[in-house]
């Protein structure tokens, strides 16, 4: 669905790395140092960046948005 903006957990903005890290990890980079790159270092952070699936695309076809 959409990125998160903020951690569930800590509170700590996030939503502005999610395009970086994507970019970044289809391009090969290892996972674990894009988030440190992105100085997202809490576990919790982590996991809503690193566990995010982006469904938005597909969900639009099936509600008529383009």
């Amino acid at each position: 669905m959409i990125v998160p903006v903020r951690c569930f957990s800590c509170g700590k903005v996030i939503g502005q790395s999610y395009e970086k890290y994507k970019e970044r990890v289809e391009k090969g980079e290892d996972a674990q140092k894009v988030l440190d790159d992105l100085e997202i270092k809490r576990y919790c952070c982590r996991r809503m960046v690193f566990s995010h699936v982006d469904f938005i695309e597909e969900i639009a076809k099936y509600k008529g948005i383009k």
